[in-house]
């Protein structure tokens, strides 16, 4: 069924500039060994959850990750909607050093590591293949524009100058500092036209870059993205068979009760039915079937 966006009246649709997004939530296929992961690699903290998860935070009683384990899943699909990678916001350039030497100290590999102007990542997967980014946000002044765009870019990072920043510390830092949070996640999805229908043109993210081919990156507030949206595996395709690893749903965060009964109203009148869950909050599924959890917490 087609999504009514409003796009005539784009005012009406945007979406609070304080808009964030909160922890990701995901399916693996061994949750003690998954565990490990995150708390030596990433340097999360676990807490066991009533219902059998955990949730993974740093520093502070935020959760960056959730995961919920299930020994019967089946393996994550490379072609399928879902999670293209969730992305981890360190607050500074030396905690992204610390991020560096721990993986460095647990040999755990890296897919990659990208200067991308407005920031500077590191990319590696789970042990599901759940992919991961790990960065730092240049200051906003240092931003590029051209022609009233954001201007980002993939080049090689500075490998040697990111761990330069933590030469000479006393001892590794094993842990994320406090205030690292879930800076964006990147989504595969099945059409970018419709996704942008439904991000753009009923949550009401901005779009901020088109210059890539096969993605669409969109945000509130005139961050560089909050949501990157991708077709590069997934042209066409469907959300993975329930009960497989990945990706279960993210959370967008408004800023207040009113913001969020505002977005829930759009999405109503785009023919969409949120529903209620529990812990708070409304879910609802995009165009390609993937869960976004909409709360004000």
């Amino acid at each position: 069924m087609p999504i009514a966006t409003h796009v005539d009246s784009p005012e009406a649709v945007r979406i609070h500039p304080a808009t964030t997004v909160g922890p990701v939530t995901l399916t693996v296929s061994d949750l003690a060994r998954s565990r490990i992961f995150y708390e030596r690699v990433l340097g999360l903290h676990a807490v066991e959850t009533a219902d059998g998860g955990l949730t993974l935070h740093a520093g502070d009683e935020r959760p960056v990750v959730v995961l919920y384990g299930d020994s019967s899943a089946s393996p994550l699909d490379p072609r399928a909607t879902g999670l293209f990678h969730l992305a981890v916001l360190l607050p500074t350039r030396r905690d992204l050093g610390f991020a560096l030497a721990r993986l460095a100290e647990t040999r755990w590999p890296l897919d990659g590591a990208s200067d991308h102007l407005v920031s500077e990542a590191l990319y590696l997967a789970d042990p599901d293949g759940n992919g991961i980014e790990i960065y730092r946000d240049r200051p906003r002044d240092n931003w590029r524009y051209k022609d009233g765009r954001l201007e980002m870019a993939t080049l090689p990072l500075d490998l040697d100058g990111v761990l330069s920043t933590v030469r000479g510390a006393t001892e590794p830092e094993r842990h994320a500092p406090a205030g690292t949070a879930i800076g964006h996640v990147h989504l595969q999805v099945s059409s970018l036209a419709d996704s942008e229908a439904f991000y753009h043109g009923v949550l009401g993210f901005d779009v901020t870059v088109r210059g890539y081919p096969g993605a669409l990156f969109v945000s509130a507030g005139g961050y560089h993205h909050h949501l990157g949206l991708n077709t590069w595996h997934s042209a066409g395709g469907l959300p993975p068979q329930p009960g497989s690893v990945g990706l279960r749903h993210f959370e967008v965060r408004l800023p207040d009760e009113t913001e969020l009964e505002r977005v829930l109203a759009r999405i109503q009148a785009a023919g969409l039915e949120p529903r209620t869950v529990d812990g708070g909050g409304s879910l609802v599924r995009d165009p390609a079937g993937i869960g976004v959890r909409l709360s004000c917490r």
